[in-house]
């Protein structure tokens, strides 16, 4: 600053021109602002501390990444290199006279120092998991459900094993989480899961209802064992959790993958509900509804008439609600009203991915179930299906429950969920970055959720015969005919009952689709569609132009000969006359 006034002083006597006069003040005003810069840069400055969110705030994704490190390295690093570090919030914790008891997973013994400082650390002692075990091993394509060949065998994974009273009254459980994004599979990780588990295990056993749970990992934890829900701080790389107790219970309860059933079958006249483990009866949420959505256009309001009459007729008291957008009219509203359910509309999501008016262009609007916060719990069932037996046991099991589809992942046809606006946000966030392996919500939600609890394949039965055997489709046949019926659900893939004529399954007509194909399921819908009011019956007629591309296929399937005969058959279907058809 001073050589700047003593170098204006001493041209002092060259400003007589304006140009002079107007570069020298430039100049001057220049060094001035560049040294007022300099004072507020080197002055110490106060750290802020980083935000603590509230109980139910979501935080980053699940691809944040937070701290220095390598991103694939298992060790987290604290502030200085060697070691982690105490979250600030912990050490600003008011600890009282009682010293806490915190059990350390996963922690390496220089980091155990600094919690010593708020209470009593010491390490919890497991066998890692073998690494020769995959995650398809967990989460198997196929089980012997039936057990005739004995109780489906499960991979091991260690959990940590305790004496009479130890690990009881824990205050605190610490565990630090590898994290492996972005490599391929990272979130289906066995070392991770295992880590959860414990940690989850853990909680359980300190029977302190008031325990938290800090996770260390540059991933965000596990939203199928440690809720969003119950997040109540984060900082960097720390995610601090108040679990409930009785929901973690009931988790560690269940079998470590889809390996084994999370459901066990019963006798015909048995009472499903006595034969829940108890921790499964105790946790029974109190208030619960079935689900399911209709957007874009208003082909499956048939289906959903007919699903609500299939659920009202096993006795159900759970609520019935539907989402629905504006692209099904009021007239359809009020019959989907009569049918029983209660209506709530909704406005659409996008998959970003998917190609403008493709069919999977909104199927992501299925997030809008985690908005029903009104309920505790929800069971989401496609409109394709009918339901022939109570499925109200489902409640009773934790999101999230399903049957499997193949390979390690479910099908969203049917799923048991907890709403929470949390887990909306963070499915919301994850859209841009997820990549669905059929385009849709199922492949979706398998990556959002890649811990997941079989359900039978009877609570989900397929209307499918990928074997292409004859000796599959009658077994299959006499299932879906069978009084009282032997499964929960039938699944209507391919050509919906009510896009076909009444007098055959019109999947027989289309090469492609006859996997889809069964006379005896397509029966059994309509048998379900007869008992209905029947000023709901009128919904589920036909549009002269689904007519022509029935008779158009009928037409293909009797110049190509077709081996199964059905373009011999004569329609009789009442809904082919003028007055019968629907018009849009």
């Amino acid at each position: 600053m001073v050589m700047v006034m003593a170098m204006v002083k001493s041209r002092s006597s060259s400003w007589t021109s304006p140009r002079f006069r107007l570069k020298y003040r430039f100049i001057f005003f220049a060094c001035f602002l560049v040294s007022c810069v300099s004072l507020i840069w080197v002055y110490p400055r106060p750290q802020l501390p980083p935000p603590v969110p509230s109980k139910g705030e979501i935080h980053g994704g699940q691809d944040e990444r937070v701290g220095g490190g390598d991103k694939h390295s298992d060790r987290l690093p604290g502030r200085n290199g060697t070691k982690i570090e105490v979250p600030r919030f912990f050490k600003e914790i008011q600890m009282g006279d009682k010293r806490k008891r915190i059990g350390m997973i996963n922690m390496e013994e220089d980091d155990v120092g600094e919690w010593e400082l708020i209470g009593d650390p010491f390490h919890i002692r497991f066998d890692r998991v073998s690494s020769l075990i995959e995650w398809k091993g967990l989460f198997p394509e196929w089980i012997d459900e039936e057990e005739k060949g004995g109780v489906p065998p499960c991979p091991h994974v260690p959990m940590p094993e305790f004496g009479e009273d130890e690990g009881v009254g824990l205050d605190l459980v610490v565990v630090k989480v590898p994290c492996k994004y972005p490599e391929e599979g990272w979130n289906r990780n066995v070392a991770r899961l295992q880590m959860h588990l414990v940690a989850a295990n853990v909680a359980v056993r300190s029977r302190n209802r008031s325990l938290r749970v800090a996770v260390l990992s540059r991933c965000r934890p596990m939203m199928e064992i440690f809720r969003c829900h119950d997040l109540v701080a984060r900082e960097g790389d720390w995610w601090v959790y108040e679990p409930d107790h009785s929901r973690l219970d009931q988790k560690v309860a269940l079998p470590v993958g889809s390996c084994r059933l999370a459901m066990p079958l019963w006798g015909q006249e048995s009472n499903e509900i006595d034969h829940l483990p108890k921790s499964q009866r105790a946790a029974t949420a109190r208030k619960e509804a079935y689900a399911t959505v209709l957007h874009s256009s208003e082909a499956y309001v048939c289906g959903a008439i007919v699903l609500a009459h299939s659920l009202i007729s096993t006795g159900t008291k759970r609520d019935l609600v539907l989402l629905l957008d504006n692209s099904i009219s009021r007239r359809k509203r009020a019959a989907l009203a009569l049918a029983g359910w209660r209506i709530r509309l909704i406005e659409r999501i996008r998959n970003p991915r998917a190609k403008k008016n493709a069919y999977n262009e909104y199927n992501y609007s299925k997030f809008r179930l985690w908005q029903l916060t009104d309920y505790d719990k929800v069971v989401f069932i496609d409109s394709d299906i009918i339901v022939l037996r109570s499925l109200d046991m489902l409640f009773y099991f934790p999101e999230m429950s399903a049957a499997g589809n193949d390979k390690w992942v479910f099908n969203s046809g049917i799923m048991v969920i907890e709403p929470s606006d949390c887990t909306f946000a963070a499915l919301m966030e994850l859209r841009e970055d997820v990549v669905s392996y059929n385009g849709g919500d199922q492949g979706f939600l398998n990556e959002a959720f890649v811990w997941w609890h079989r359900l039978p394949r009877r609570a989900n039965f397929m209307k499918n015969h990928w074997s292409n055997s004859t000796a599959e489709a009658a077994k299959k046949d006499r299932i879906f005919l069978a009084d009282p019926p032997e499964v929960y659900a039938v699944h209507y893939l391919g050509w919906k009952p009510w896009l076909c004529y009444r007098d055959y399954d019109c999947n027989w007509d289309v090469k492609n689709r006859r996997v889809y194909a069964s006379d005896a399921a397509h029966r059994r819908w309509w048998a379900v569609h007869d008992g209905m009011d029947r000023r709901l019956q009128r919904f589920c007629g036909l549009t002269r132009r689904r007519m022509s591309e029935l008779d158009r296929e009928r037409t293909k399937s009797r110049l190509k000969k077709s081996p199964d005969h059905h373009w011999r058959i004569n329609i009789t279907d009442q809904r082919r006359l003028t007055s019968n058809l629907i018009v849009l």
